[in-house]
């Protein structure tokens, strides 16, 4: 009896298949992995329900697939258990794909806006099409950079005049509008129309290497939040001397338990207290513009390198846990992360993001706001460096803070009170039981 299999419920609205590991015809055993999905921040292991003969797939590579969409056709190699049957049996023939058959159908994806579909504008053309409205160079000029028709934005200045803030406003609304994605679709379809590329290959040898489903997804989501989000940095040094000797002296300890206690693990637990003493940093701004949206809980995400690029699993709860609880919970985070097991739930909901660069090397950085969240702290290299104590310089341990803000929620003197109290709570971790 062949049975109909649907996908099942992935945690996320949709994914692309990405490989198929067991052809039509072949024997699964149950929990075996048959096709790996790939959504907008993880990979996906899809395996066997149950022992049997996978009749054929009903979707090929590059499918876009949802919770519910056919699968394939399971032929089990006993009678299913009619309670838990995730479909009605069918025959084969009712549901065997044709070989030929067109993959799924993928639905447009929304861009981020009417605006920056438009064809960029030179600064002729601005004096074409903006001669037919009333606004002043510095505003032409943001039309320019954001590839916003002016014709189109409504002024709210004497005698119609069109402000920054009205552009800002129209460019927010059409954010928020899922249209027809541009017919080259991904990063062409968030700003419009390009210059045609040159021919690479006149200098040289070229190869085309396509980017993974993430990271075409990250680049969307960053530029998107460039484009929506009013971004300052701020950059710090806190000294980190006596907080390495205290990690040093408890890594043995956590490390015969399994786990590893970094220096991002300690800054985690500094910032998830931080966080509740100045709660604008853990919160959103809400799209109407009138409120802030605060959240009564600490999610941190931690960014992580790994093969499929970068992944943001997610501290659920972060100021509720101990150091060891964090440390153990940020080390399976990282390792399925980089393995490719990391689930979608795990990478949901975070409320502010530490990034750490220092494992590699720099001595600052920006990163940029993960929206709707409205800041990220990046952590740099620490390095040694002469601290004057008064009566003279002290080889100290410091370590870079670099705190991206939207400065629509967040202004420059809380930034800095922000990154000088992180500061003080790392110089003195004890700080933390006050």
């Amino acid at each position: 009896m062949a049975t109909q299999i649907a996908v099942p419920d992935l945690g996320v609205e949709q994914a692309e298949v990405i490989e198929l590991l067991v052809p039509a015809g072949s024997s699964v055993k149950k929990d075996q992995p048959i096709a790996l999905l790939e959504s907008d921040k993880a990979s996906l292991e899809l395996p066997a329900t149950a022992d049997g003969m996978l009749v054929s797939w009903s979707v090929k590579v590059g499918s876009v697939v949802k919770a519910g969409d056919a699968l394939l056709v399971l032929e089990e190699a006993a009678i299913p258990d009619v309670a838990s049957a995730t479909a009605a049996p069918v025959s084969v023939a009712e549901v065997a794909p044709e070989a030929d058959a067109a993959p799924l159908a993928m639905p447009s994806p929304p861009v981020v806006a009417q605006a920056a579909q438009a064809q960029t504008m030179t600064a002729a053309d601005d004096d074409v099409a903006a001669g037919k409205c009333h606004a002043g160079p510095a505003v032409r000029k943001l039309a320019r950079e954001l590839g916003a028709d002016l014709t189109q934005v409504p002024g709210t200045g004497p005698r119609g005049r069109i402000l920054k803030d009205d552009l800002h406003n129209w460019v927010k609304q059409r954010l928020t509008q899922p249209v027809v994605a541009a017919s080259s679709g991904g990063m062409a379809g968030l700003f419009g129309d390009l210059p045609p590329e040159p021919d690479y290959s006149k200098w040289g040898v070229v190869e085309l290497t396509p980017r993974s489903r993430i990271q075409r997804k990250s680049a969307e989501n960053l530029a998107r939040s460039a484009l929506i989000v009013p971004q300052v940095t701020q950059f710090d040094l806190a000294d980190i001397t006596e907080l390495e000797a205290f990690r040093l002296s408890l890594r043995d300890s956590f490390k015969q338990n399994g786990q590893a206690l970094t220096m991002t693990v300690l800054v985690a637990k500094a910032v998830a207290y931080l966080l509740r003493e100045m709660p604008i940093f853990n919160s959103s701004l809400a799209r109407d513009g009138e409120n802030l949206v605060v959240k009564d809980y600490v999610n941190l995400g931690i960014a992580v390198d790994t093969p499929n690029g970068l992944l943001v699993p997610v501290l659920h709860n972060a100021d509720r846990m101990s150091l060891s609880e964090m440390a153990r919970k940020l080390g399976e985070l990282s390792e399925q992360a980089r393995t490719g097991k990391l689930p979608p739930a795990a990478m949901q909901g975070a409320t502010f993001t530490i990034s750490s660069l220092g494992g590699v090397g720099g001595t600052a950085f920006t990163p940029l706001v993960n929206w709707p969240e409205v800041a990220i702290l990046g952590l740099s290299r620490a390095s040694q460096q002469p601290v004057w104590d008064g009566q003279g310089f002290m080889p100290k341990l410091m370590l870079p803070l670099s705190l991206s803000y939207d400065h629509r929620v967040i202004d420059g003197a809380a930034a800095a009170r922000f990154t000088t109290r992180l500061a003080v709570l790392l110089a003195d971790i004890r700080r933390l039981l006050v």
